[in-house]
């Protein structure tokens, strides 16, 4: 483990140091074999995680953003992708899927329009191809509803994680591109064009589609779990996309879990009648209630995998939407936590345990999570309950109390 530390702390070192020379005028080349040698063999999310750092101790974003042209000229020849089976963002209506679009049809625009055109324009072809660049320029400018997505639905998700500093860098190199943008379309307005402009602008495009591409969007996927990519995709429409139009919903399989308890012959809420315990018997109205009114936080996952109750008490401790029910429970998880919920239950499931606990310390709550097996008289396996509560407020009880209370 200190071997890990210290690899850390003089990976930062180094970083902080060519942060410092390109600050001091070295140039990208100049600086790119000792980066290329300094993040050898770690992945692009750890590089993120240095950056943050450096950012916590109070180096300026913008110091920070000076490595992005390094990145690109690193990463296109070090950092091998990573391949998942069945990858969302190959899956038509993913946010991903929907960003990787638009980006292919930046692409087209630039090569097939405004290069060609900046070219016809220095040999000589002025007239037409200041009216050809204005029309491209313009559709360019779309850019910004591509921009507003990532930056207002993707980054807040990823903030919530902990990743703050490449939101932060990108968002920065995204305003200067807008801004390259403006000012390339102010002079074609003018029937003039600012040349070094112009193609700085489109190649800086370029660079931040392979910045996304290889960077942002595999380590976003790495982070949010499915529900927080649903919403991200429904709340989309609502800014717009970059020269196209998706045709494709996203909608992540689910079970339907009423025909399926319906199947198995266990009572479900729609039946009016009274349910029957080993002492005592309640209606559905009444179980909901109670379970709602406990000061804890349930959720169940049947023996196959699938999501088909959580509490809906006044304070959850962790938020979740309705859309859960029904989904296998490992894609209610970040990717990067997946492997600990199988482990989980897997361990409950096969009887090498009962229960696991954990806890986690958020803010001023301190908060204690339990997971249990939960099987018939029979002793077989019927699913796995969840049992998260708040105890800092349980920590600080001391003495005794033995009187009502006035409010």
């Amino acid at each position: 483990m200190s071997e890990v530390i210290n690899n850390r702390e003089y990976r930062q070192k180094v970083l902080r140091e060519l942060i410092r020379e390109l600050h001091n005028g070295k140039s990208v080349e100049e600086i790119k074999p000792r980066f290329e040698e300094l993040i050898k063999g770690i992945s692009a999310s750890e590089i993120s995680e240095m950056e943050q750092a450096l950012i916590m101790e109070g180096m300026p974003v913008e110091e920070i953003q000076r490595l992005c042209d390094v990145h690109a000229a690193v990463f296109k020849g070090s950092i091998e992708e990573i391949h998942r089976p069945q990858n969302p963002e190959e899956v038509p209506g993913h946010p991903v899927h929907t960003f990787k679009l638009e980006n292919a049809q930046i692409r087209k625009l630039i090569d097939d329009e405004i290069k060609p055109q900046l070219e016809s324009y220095k040999n000589g072809d002025t007239t037409q191809s200041l009216k050809k660049l204005e029309e491209a320029f313009q559709k360019l400018w779309e850019i910004d509803k591509h921009y507003s997505r990532k930056e207002n639905l993707l980054f807040p998700y990823l903030e919530k994680y902990g990743i703050n500093a490449p939101p932060k860098v990108m968002w920065g190199v995204d305003d200067e591109i807008r801004a390259g943008i403006k000012e390339v379309n102010r002079s074609l307005s003018a029937k003039s064009i600012h040349l070094e402009k112009a193609e700085e602008t489109v190649n800086r495009v370029a660079e931040m589609i392979f910045k996304e591409e290889k960077i942002l969007f595999p380590m976003a996927l790495e982070s949010l779990t499915e529900d927080e990519w649903v919403e991200i995709a429904r709340s989309s429409n609502e800014i717009g996309y970059c020269l196209i139009t998706p045709k494709d919903e996203w909608k992540p399989a689910r079970v339907d879990v009423v025909e399926k308890t319906q199947k198995e012959g266990i009572k479900s809420q729609e039946n009016p009648g009274y349910v029957e315990f080993d002492a005592g018997c309640l209606t559905p109205e009444e179980i909901n209630a109670m379970l709602n009114t406990l000061p804890i936080d349930i959720t169940f996952v049947d023996k196959d995998g699938a999501v088909k109750y959580f509490t809906q008490g006044k304070e959850r401790i962790f938020a979740r939407p309705k859309t859960i029910i029904g989904r296998q429970v490992q894609n209610c998880h970040p990717p990067a936590s997946v492997h600990i919920v199988e482990k989980i239950v897997e361990d409950l499931k096969s009887g090498k345990k009962d229960h696991e606990d954990f806890w986690i310390r958020m803010g001023e709550k301190y908060v204690f999570i339990r997971y249990f097996a939960v099987r018939n008289n029979k002793g077989e396996y019927m699913g796995v309950i969840e049992v998260t509560q708040d105890i800092a407020p349980i920590q600080k009880i001391s003495g005794e109390k033995r009187l009502l209370s006035d409010d």
